[in-house]
């Protein structure tokens, strides 16, 4: 084979682009593919970028799907969404509220009534909008359970919880503040919205999400899995470092394989969808395009409130700054997977980067100042 065969042979291997914008991409190719490449440097073990426009597509990967076969991640890789979940629901919810079915100053106790009390919760204090834009102060049950250790991890990362228990170990603890008077970001807030939609349609917010969001938009590759361990194929394999029990300073211990785990802790209205970055992106361009909530909603949406460490928090959607101007999106994280993503204001170009990890970073090294993934998103949104 001759040496510019050779060349472009591992050129295509690494980054994909689509013949659309081939031409107009290779400073963004490579820009795109430096970052995904520091990602890798720095400790995530593999990395998967796409970002998306009217004319196409470019795709990046770096690194490895599985450490120990040393394959890559897959071009077309499923992986966990976790909390970039809750911006499918709340887009349902609002689709509910613009059909006149909820309102978004509801109390959470017209629908559930009892549901949160005792400790000082109040469910007659807090609205529907306060639990989509976390102003509630209801205190995060994931708080209460014992994953957050390689130990506890590995003991009860097949554990079932239910929706209704979930919020039971939350007002089990009292608010962090008064409803509508700080913001904190709270899990238990999503579980109580799906049960809110539950209450409202009759059926499971899973089925609602399918019927609004993910048919209609022909999200193919994105599922609901309920409480199954496995993610659709193909995958990367998920893995991640815990902090070793009794350091101080607190360390990272040896890599785990956290693949398989119940995503549905809780109930999975606050975290468990499986996507891809290619319906990821569709999703977030149709959303801010005007194409899943008619305009009263998506404002609605775009409501924000100061988020200390996100920027700025609507329904959500958290709304961050950028070097050119700003962008929309939710992250995601569970173990062994991180999500980040961003969407411009129009609608017309949006990014999502899936890490086969939530601790990217290597043994010993500094803690980086700002979210690793935010100059990439910038990068992916702002470059040419």
């Amino acid at each position: 084979m001759k040496r510019t065969s050779v060349v472009m042979a591992v050129l295509c291997a690494a980054t994909l682009v689509t013949p659309a914008v081939a031409s107009a991409a290779p400073s963004l190719q490579r820009t795109l593919q430096r970052d995904a490449d520091t990602l890798v440097a720095n400790g995530s073990p593999g990395v998967l970028m796409e970002v998306s426009t009217a004319k196409g597509s470019v795709k990046v990967r770096s690194g490895h799907g599985d450490l120990r076969t040393r394959t890559p991640v897959p071009w077309n890789g499923h992986f966990r969404i976790a909390s970039f979940s809750k911006t499918f629901l709340s887009a349902t919810m609002l689709q509910l509220v613009g059909e006149g079915r909820l309102s978004l100053e509801d109390k959470v106790d017209r629908w559930l009534p009892g549901v949160v009390s005792g400790n000082g919760n109040d469910g007659k204090a807090i609205t529907v909008r306060q639990l989509l834009q976390h102003t509630s102060g209801l205190h995060d049950y994931m708080a209460e359970l014992d994953v957050f250790t390689e130990k506890g991890f590995l003991r009860h990362r097949f554990d079932e919880l239910s929706a209704s228990d979930a919020v039971k170990l939350a007002v089990g603890k009292p608010p962090e503040f008064a409803p509508g008077t700080s913001w904190g970001y709270s899990n238990t807030n999503y579980v109580l919205a799906g049960m809110v939609t539950e209450k409202v349609t009759g059926r499971g917010w899973r089925q609602e999400v399918i019927d609004r969001i993910v048919r209609p938009l022909d999200l193919r590759e994105t599922t609901l899995p309920y409480t199954s361990p496995f993610i659709p194929a193909p995958h990367a394999r998920g893995y991640d470092r815990f902090v070793v029990e009794g350091s101080n300073p607190p360390q990272l211990g040896r890599r785990v394989d956290v693949t398989l785990m119940n995503p549905s802790m809780g109930g999975g209205a606050d975290g468990s969808i499986n996507s891809t970055t290619e319906d990821g992106n569709k999703f977030l361009r149709a959303l801010l395009g005007g194409k899943v909530l008619p305009p009263s909603m998506l404002a609605e949406m775009k409501k924000t409130v100061p988020a200390p460490g996100l920027g700025e928090y609507g329904l959500g959607l958290q709304k961050s700054a950028s070097s050119c101007g700003g962008y929309w999106g939710h992250g995601g994280a569970l173990p062994g997977y991180l999500t980040g993503n961003g969407v411009t204001e129009d609608g017309k170009r949006s990014v999502m980067v899936s890490l086969n990890t939530l601790t990217p970073y290597n043994p010993g090294a500094p803690l980086p100042e700002v979210h690793p993934l935010e100059p990439v998103i910038d990068h992916a949104l702002c470059g040419r």
